[in-house]
Formats: C-alpha cells, sequence, structure tokens
C-alpha cells in the first residue's frame, strides 16, 4: 500500500467515524484506531512480512501518529472576553500530557486549586523521560485545557490561570 493511499484510508476513517479499521494481506497488515470520544485523533500501524532465506519474518515498516485537531463548535464571544482576563500555562515541550504522577494517583492539580511558581500542575513524558511541568505565575487554575493522556504540542495552552 502506497503512503498516499494510507493518507487517503485515513481521511475515510476520520469522516465516516469508525473507531477502528483493519486490512490485511498477504504482504502487509495495517490498523487504523481511533478513540470513539476523540475523533479526529489517530494511531496507524502497518507491518509487512518479509521472506529471508524461506522464513517469514513480521518487519514494522511505518508507525505513524497523525493529529488533528479537534473540532469544536466555536465559542460564543462572551467567553473569549472572560478567557483574555487569565494567563495560560503552556506546554514547554512535545510529548504526551498527564494529570497524575501515576494511574493509581491523585491529579497534581484540579479547577479551583491554588498555585504558586514552583507547584507542579502536570507531567509530560517525550521519549520515555517524564517532565514534570511548573505552574510558573501565581493564581488559581480556573481551566484544564487538555485531556489526560493526550499528545501535545510545544507551546500548546495547557490550563487557564486566574492571577487574582
Amino acid at each position: 500500500m502506497k503512503p498516499l493511499e494510507i493518507q487517503d484510508l485515513i481521511k475515510f476513517v476520520a469522516k465516516s467515524g469508525i473507531s477502528e479499521v483493519e486490512i490485511e494481506s498477504k504482504d502487509f497488515k495495517i490498523t487504523i484506531k481511533t478513540p470513539p470520544h476523540k475523533k479526529g485523533k489517530f494511531l496507524v500501524e502497518a507491518q509487512a512480512e518479509v521472506q529471508v532465506q524461506g522464513q517469514m519474518i513480521a518487519a514494522p515498516i511505518a508507525v505513524a501518529s497523525v493529529a488533528k485537531p479537534i473540532s469544536e463548535t466555536p465559542a460564543s464571544t462572551d467567553s473569549a472576553d472572560d478567557d483574555s482576563n487569565y494567563i495560560t500555562i503552556k506546554s514547554p515541550m512535545i510529548g504526551t500530557f498527564y494529570r497524575k504522577p501515576s494511574p493509581d494517583k491523585p491529579n497534581f492539580i484540579n479547577i479551583g486549586d491554588e498555585v504558586s511558581e514552583s507547584t507542579v500542575v502536570s507531567m509530560i513524558e517525550a521519549m520515555k523521560l517524564f517532565n514534570e511541568i511548573e505552574a510558573e505565575i501565581t493564581g488559581k487554575i480556573v481551566k484544564v485545557l487538555v485531556d489526560d493522556g493526550s499528545p501535545v504540542e510545544y507551546d500548546q495552552p495547557l490550563f487557564l490561570v486566574d492571577p487574582s
């Protein structure tokens, strides 16, 4: 399967709302999975079987994460005005955002919590390293903008803080 055909397949899955597609032939196997509640984020895995000296060996040929912004209904102008009073805590790196230090522990912070410059608000995993993210401002958490376990990009807003 050519890369262009894979891209077309991803676009088709995005429009159809299907949560998982698996295609297998004698040369390759491709699986496209989308979380049912997070339309627009994809994990694509492809694997080819290669014959080496009479033995069939499974070899990964492509693993790609394709993330499109989740389309949401535009916010009203009133909420846009309200958000302008807040300070945004942004991601300092690309990685996976976590609100908890581990699955069995409570969140670092919740809406309504007071934070200071050294308060750890989240963790971002990048290349198997977990980096604690500090607030770097003093105020009250008003809004959490990213879901736990979601991929984040550099400079992506994570939290809104009321500095008053």
